[in-house]
């Protein structure tokens, strides 16, 4: 007589925690920097979202400065419609999350 073969229960592993994907904390509410203290928009960030922002946002700006670097008039025209066009949403960014908005202190 043969006896049937059960799977064997070492065979099932579980699954391995997966890394958390953090790219939905940036759609959550909530702030990311302060107010300035004196004077209008915004101060340091607050939370590492902003900083985190604000890092992208001064890498990707060096990076495009280091290109320009060659000195060519070309190049360094490009370079600087890249950082503004860069900047804008950065800095709208930056508006929508700062505590109580950007508004004259002081």
């Amino acid at each position: 007589m043969s006896a049937k073969r059960l799977p064997r229960a070492a065979a099932v592993r579980p699954r391995k925690k997966e890394t958390p994907d953090l790219l939905h904390k940036f759609f959550e509410e909530g702030y990311w920097f302060a107010p300035k203290k004196l004077g209008y928009g915004s101060g340091w960030p607050i939370a590492w979202q902003g900083w985190a922002l604000l890092a992208v946002h001064l890498a990707i700006v060096m990076g495009i400065a280091l290109w320009m670097d060659d000195g060519s008039e070309e190049e360094f025209m490009i370079g600087c419609a890249a950082i503004v066009l860069l900047t804008f949403p950065f800095l709208l960014i930056v508006k929508r999350r700062t505590k109580g908005g950007w508004r004259r202190q002081g």
